[in-house]
This record gives structure tokens, C-alpha cells and sequence, in this order.
């Protein structure tokens, strides 16, 4: 199975101004885990993700104030749409990360998460027995 059967095309978009509660109520909204971020001034593709979000609220950082420039990670590892989820398991194992943004072209055409990965290859929860 390839990353394009099993990631998501929701591609949350946001930018470095966004606060961090702003992001939060966007990610929520959409239920996402993690938003796309575009800065061309740090050099184009980031990712924010909630475990970013949380780490901020934990050290006491104010949502409201902090803005998602200085929570994003830059230095991202993207996956091709053609990738197994194989290797889209690998590089998120190599590099301790739980999403990668899918870029086709240059593009984020979606984004693989290890949830979308287990979905796949984990079989479907049978139903439980009725008890009577």
C-alpha cells in the first residue's frame, strides 16, 4: 500500500502569525493533528503539530501571545505520494515524528500520520459477541 491510499487530503494551511490558540481552534475544527505552515521568510514548508502546541501550554507559554513561527518545525522530512507506508513508517521511526507532509510537484498534496498507517494495516476491530 502506498502513502496516497492512506493519507489524509485535509491540508490545513496556516501561517507564522497565527497564534497558537488560533491554530489549535483550527486543527480542532478540522480534526487534524498537525497544520501546514507557510513562511516564506524561514524558507517556505513547516509543520506545527498539536504535541508542539502542548509542549508551549506545558512550559507555561501563553496560546494567545505565542505565535506559531516559534513552534514550527522547519528542518521537515517530506513523503512522495508514492512512498510505501513502509518507508513513510521508517522515516517517521528514523526521525521520532508521527506526521509527514506528502508534497507532489512542490505541493502538500496531504498529509500521513502514523494513525493513517496503523489504520491500514491493522485489521478491522471485530465486533464484539452479544452476550445474552
Amino acid at each position: 500500500m502506498l502513502v496516497r491510499d492512506a493519507m489524509s487530503t485535509v491540508v490545513l494551511t496556516i501561517g507564522p502569525a497565527h497564534t497558537l490558540r488560533q491554530a489549535a481552534a483550527l486543527m480542532s475544527a478540522r480534526r487534524v493533528g498537525a497544520a501546514v505552515v507557510l513562511d516564506p521568510d524561514a524558507g517556505g514548508i513547516g509543520i506545527l503539530t498539536e504535541r508542539d502546541i502542548l509542549n508551549a501550554v506545558g512550559l507555561g507559554q501563553d496560546p494567545d501571545t505565542e505565535r506559531t513561527h516559534a513552534h514550527t518545525t522547519t528542518d521537515v522530512v517530506f513523503a512522495a505520494p508514492s512512498w510505501t507506508l513502509e518507508e513513510a513508517a521508517r522515516a517517521m521511526a528514523h526521525g521520532g515524528f508521527r506526521h509527514l507532509i506528502v508534497l507532489d510537484g512542490g505541493e502538500a498534496v496531504g498529509i500521513v500520520s502514523v494513525r493513517d498507517i496503523i489504520r491500514c494495516w491493522a485489521p478491522a476491530r471485530p465486533q464484539m459477541a452479544t452476550l445474552h
